[in-house]
């Protein structure tokens, strides 16, 4: 590890050299957004599909196209973004990490939570820099709720309701394997959920949670390997905060997806939420009784300003940022909603 160290002395990086390990359509996305912020230079492309690495290829036709993670770290890069299946993400930032380099990876960053705290102790013991693709963060009309809390505009926050419901669910056969995956619905949507109520609370501790988790409309039996399509949880925090959660893969919800967030104080409330069904387009609103406020509204091009964001840290230094440290309070929660917290 220390040899591997010496080789990627810590510095300013005016234009870090990033590789890409896993093009489909989220990494070629986030290598998109990255290529034309002009931030970074895209030196290396890998995946596991050759025609899949190809198509990315042509966003940068100078990067080389690499056959594996160690083909890519080989290449010499500052930072790797990776969007693999979950059951590697863990593995691989670590390896990445003690090679020397920066990781920017798609969520979950490990599928329990000591995978996750395996990662950002590594992180933190070589001193790089570990950013995790909680995207909705990064919406216009989640930092509008979040400065609407944060300046105490509705009063303090009694009760939080999140919702992610997706039509459709995902296509790729791993995702609904438990051992890949690390769970159905709740993994791959409600993390997000998880992430942004903590976010927007400044991280309150978590006192409690319970939870009910359905496949295919029967409650889910442990030991089968299925994962959840519907899930509901409760989740308790410190000063008295109630968070409610529900999620799913195919629920017949009338659209393609009902998204929404909604923080609900003793003088008012602030609520992101999805418009026409759109998993992309989000507006923001604080009532006030009947009354309502129009914080945000579309368009607003968010989906690779996570990416974005920390190949402009990595610029600046390469360091490890304790922030992400806050992940383990989400994977800590989502061991307790999947009842793996002992």
């Amino acid at each position: 590890m220390n040899d591997a160290l010496a080789k990627h002395p810590r510095h300013t990086l005016a234009k870090p050299r990033v590789g890409f390990l896993g093009v489909g359509w989220i990494g070629r996305h986030r290598m998109q957004a990255i290529i034309e912020s002009g931030i970074a230079e895209t030196v290396a492309i890998a995946d596991q599909s050759p025609e899949i690495a190809a198509r990315a290829a042509e966003l940068a036709p100078d990067a080389a196209i690499a056959r594996s993670l160690d083909d890519v770290l080989d290449v010499g890069v500052d930072g790797l973004v990776i969007a693999t299946p979950s059951a590697l993400h863990a593995p691989q930032t670590i390896r990445a990490l003690r090679h020397g380099a920066a990781v920017f990876c798609q969520k979950p960053l490990g599928r329990t939570a000591d995978e996750v705290r395996s990662v950002i102790d590594t992180a933190r013991a070589v001193d790089r820099l570990l950013g995790v693709d909680m995207s909705y963060r990064f919406t216009e009309a989640a930092r509008r709720v979040r400065n609407v809390v944060a300046s105490g505009g509705i009063g303090r926050v009694h009760a939080v309701e999140m919702t992610f419901h997706n039509a459709y669910g995902p296509d790729k056969p791993w995702f609904h394997d438990a051992r890949l995956s690390g769970g159905g619905c709740v993994m791959d949507l409600g993390v997000h959920l998880v992430d942004l109520a903590l976010w927007v609370l400044d991280f309150p501790r978590a006192h409690g949670v319970s939870s009910r988790l359905h496949a295919r409309g029967r409650p889910l039996r442990d030991g089968t390997g299925t994962v959840e399509d519907y899930a509901v949880a409760t989740i308790d925090l410190e000063g008295d905060t109630v968070v409610r959660l529900a999620c799913s893969w195919h629920l017949s919800a009338g659209c393609d997806a009902v998204i929404s967030a909604a923080f609900h104080g003793a003088e008012g409330s602030a609520v992101l939420r999805n418009i026409d069904g759109s998993f992309y387009d989000f507006t923001a609103e604080r009532y006030r009784g009947t009354a309502r406020e129009t914080l945000a509204r579309p368009p607003d091009a968010w989906g690779g300003r996570a990416a974005v964001d920390w190949a402009a840290r990595l610029a600046r230094s390469d360091r490890f940022d304790p922030s992400v440290e806050r992940l383990m309070d989400v994977a800590e929660i989502l061991d307790r909603i999947y009842g793996r917290d002992g």
